[in-house]
């Protein structure tokens, strides 16, 4: 257990790094309004809007979103309870979201997953991961809410 505490926090730190070396406001953990019927209503039309052709109207992901294609790419994940995004601090998530995959793993990681730092503003971004995070259960958001207080956000 301390091997992967050890592994989230030094993961956020870097993610914080990069953000902020990118210009981007870092906010304390927990940022995500999913208790905001406002925000969570805009997160679900967003989401609709620019994520569900390839996460699924339903969060469901796209099929074998494990198993990389024939052309190397990973299909997109579920955001719902079975996928993995629920893992991940609200910082990261954000940062993902804006940047893109490719760009934060770097190291020649291919993904299909661009960022939307262009297309969307970040209260919209940070909408619809309150609409992804309000959908999950209970226990599903109290862990990830303990992972947001382990790694800072």
């Amino acid at each position: 257990m301390k091997i992967i505490f050890v592994g989230a926090a030094v993961g956020a730190v870097a993610v914080a790094a990069l953000l902020w070396s990118q210009g981007i406001a870092v906010q304390a953990a927990g940022v995500l309004p999913y208790q905001d019927e406002a925000a969570v209503a805009r997160g679900s039309e967003v989401y609709q809007d620019y994520c569900a052709s390839c996460h699924g109207g339903q969060l469901q992901g796209e099929p074998n979103w494990r198993e990389r294609d024939a052309e190397g790419y990973l299909p997109a994940p579920p955001h719902d309870a079975t996928g993995h995004t629920w893992h991940h601090g609200d910082a990261q998530l954000l940062a993902t979201t804006l940047k893109g995959t490719e760009a934060l793993v770097g190291s020649g990681y291919r993904s299909r997953m661009q960022g939307y730092e262009d297309i969307l503003s970040e209260q919209d971004i940070l909408a619809v991961l309150a609409f992804i995070k309000s959908t999950w259960p209970p226990e599903v958001i109290e862990r990830h809410n303990e992972i947001n207080a382990q790694v800072g956000g």
